[in-house]
């Protein structure tokens, strides 16, 4: 893969193209949907193990362009890992040991919502741990990274870069929609107060662990629905896949009832309610 740096620049300016319609959107995600699946039978049939890290600030976008990857391919293959804060004895544990049990094995691909960065990011600069262990950490890791690539792991690391503004409306948004209000921890308060601090942090992790065996890959998240697509094309031009030939699906003829009547067992159905037709 080749390092791409040229929009990495300008980390805070506005994203171009104005914003994306929706059924331009819709339709673009459709026919990405269908190389999605086709990615997926080949990572299947050549034991290919796929490794994806989405980091970037909150708000970002990241769990949406998860979803937006996730949404037509099947779970036992795309696996998602988004951990929880560090357990007791996960703390006592060398930093990475809780992360690699999840990397993928052949014929998987594994996204992780945050990683191991974690520890170059919230951890340092909410003071969660020591600048020492912070910079142990970002000397260590691009040989771990490496030793994942020589493995024969394909790694693409994605950070999602949002202006202030919009993180500002974003987040406010949260505050009164209930669908969204669970996104808005204490931490993401108090992280939100600190965007210069994360922003010291981002360009620290960048000059550290941006190597030619695991680079950065920077995406402009604005408008969200452009930054899906972008990432999601992106993805599918740093794997290499074919399309696998598959033979024309016919359903079968449905046996016949065969003496069967139907059951009289006072099933449960739930209620059924008169949603609005339009």
């Amino acid at each position: 893969m080749a390092k791409n740096k040229k929009d990495a620049n300008r980390m805070e300016s506005p994203q171009p193209g104005g914003k994306l319609k929706t059924k331009v959107y819709n339709d673009e995600l459709a026919l990405l949907h269908v190389e999605l699946v086709k990615l997926q039978q080949w990572v299947i049939h050549k034991g290919l193990k796929v490794c994806i890290v989405f980091e970037g600030r909150d708000g970002a976008g990241k769990g949406g362009t998860i979803k937006a990857i996730t949404e037509r391919v099947s779970p036992r293959v795309f696996r998602v890992v988004a951990l929880s804060a560090p357990t007791e004895r996960e703390k006592s544990q060398m930093y990475l040991q809780r992360y690699i049990p999840h990397l993928p094995a052949a014929g998987e691909v594994v996204i992780f919502d945050r990683s191991w960065y974690n520890r170059s990011g919230v951890e340092r600069v909410m003071g969660f741990c020591t600048e020492e262990q912070t910079r142990k950490f970002l000397t260590a890791v691009p040989s771990v990274e490496k030793a994942i690539v020589e493995s024969g792991v394909i790694l693409l690391k994605y950070w999602l870069e949002v202006s202030p503004e919009e993180q500002t409306r974003r987040l406010e948004a949260r505050i009164n929609d209930g669908r969204k209000i669970w996104k808005l921890s204490p931490m993401d308060l108090k992280s939100y107060s600190r965007w210069y601090d994360y922003s010291r942090a981002r360009d620290d992790m960048f000059v550290a662990t941006d190597t030619s065996w695991a680079p950065w890959f920077v995406a402009r998240s604005d408008d969200k629905k452009r930054a899906r697509l972008n990432i999601i094309s992106h993805l599918l031009d740093n794997i290499s896949y074919e399309e696998l030939h598959r033979e024309k699906v016919k359903l079968p003829k449905r046996q016949g009832p065969d003496g069967y009547k139907d059951s009289h067992f006072p099933f449960k159905f739930i209620p059924e309610k008169a949603w609005p037709t339009g």
